[in-house]
């Protein structure tokens, strides 16, 4: 169902010899009012239009009709409630939420009885938050040196992947989206203009720089590789290689950067292929750029995280074992001799 309709022009004035229809100031026209729906459409991303349409689908497969009421809301939270994590149910009731208040209909799902019925969901079925673990920097070297071994235009591809998307601190979307145009080669690395991203989405700009790199990995000298290889000199830099060497014109979708980490990581031969997804790579740099003595601040500004609780978060789990006051207690004695 969508979200943010606007009532269909049935009929438009003709062109044709007949005379326009009148219309005061206040009144749209079809242009104007499809360029209001192109305008609202904008407001909201695409990744939460997309999760708001599933959900809404979710509801009416289920057996819910729009426009809802209470007692129906209630029943589908209830139906849903053992299976479903509440932060899932949490979502698709902000997605009943909004498509109420859009289509001007009263919005039950902020009534006291269904949000106190999904409080009491969260504390009976609550569980932990499923996280992707972190690739520390050593376990990226390791998937480095692994794809060097095969000189093939797919293997360039992945290291160029991985590593702008390590230390780019860049979420899937971002690192899939990337095109030959934002990227500005300086003396000391690489300049990458994003111009729009999930906490960008007036479209301002955030340009990340990565310098070179003296050890394993340098992902500018990886991208430098890929981009020759693949004779890509403008648009998409990230594309589907066939198991040809065949290079797409299109960019990867942004699914294929969990895909490309899980095969990668595999051939390194890590342990931990099921605990790894694309947000492995963003973790990844903030638990490993911590460990090695940066900034806070440049943390957060590598990473593009707009909370400062979210990058804290990174950090203590970097720092779990150095700063505990259990192991103050356990190497007490060594300490003292």
């Amino acid at each position: 169902m969508p979200e943010n309709t606007i009532p269909e022009i049935t009929s438009a004035p003709s062109q044709l010899g007949k005379p326009p229809q009148l219309r005061n100031v206040g009144t749209p026209s079809t242009v104007e009012l499809q360029e209001h729906a192109t305008l609202l459409a904008a407001a909201t991303s695409d990744n939460t239009r997309r999760a708001y349409r599933s959900a809404i689908q979710h509801f009416l497969a289920w057996g819910g009709a729009l426009p809802a009421d209470e007692p129906v809301i209630i029943h589908y939270l209830l139906a849903h409630a053992a299976a479903l994590n509440p932060r899932t149910l949490a979502l698709r009731l902000t997605a009943l939420s909004q498509w109420h208040v859009h289509q001007g209909f009263p919005d039950p799902a902020s009534l006291p009885t269904v949000r106190k019925t999904l409080t009491g969901i969260s504390r009976v079925h609550g569980k932990p938050k499923k996280k992707a673990k972190a690739l520390p920097v050593e376990d990226l070297e390791r998937i480095i040196v692994a794809l060097e071994q095969f000189d093939t235009v797919k293997a360039k591809r992945d290291s160029a992947l991985l590593q702008i998307g390590f230390f780019g601190g860049f979420r899937r979307s971002e690192v899939a989206s990337l095109e030959v145009e934002f990227i500005k080669w300086q003396a000391e690395g690489i300049a990458i203009t994003l111009p729009r991203s999930k906490t960008d989405q007036e479209g301002e700009g955030i340009v990340k720089a990565i310098p070179y790199g003296d050890d394993v990995c340098c992902p500018a000298t990886a991208l430098r590789t890929w981009l020759a290889a693949a004779g890509i000199t403008s648009g998409p830099i990230f594309r589907r290689v066939d198991k040809w060497g065949k290079i797409g014109a299109d960019a990867l979708h942004e699914s294929s950067v969990n895909t490309i980490l899980a095969e990668c990581a595999k051939q390194a031969q890590l342990d931990y292929v099921p605990e790894l997804s694309s947000h492995s790579l963003r973790r990844g740099m903030a638990t490993s750029a911590h460990r090695a003595g940066a900034d806070f601040r440049d943390i957060k500004r590598q990473g593009g995280w707009r909370h400062d609780g979210t990058v804290q978060g990174y950090i203590e789990e970097a720092s779990q074992f150095e700063e505990n006051a259990a192991g103050s207690l356990l190497r007490r004695n060594s300490d003292n001799q």
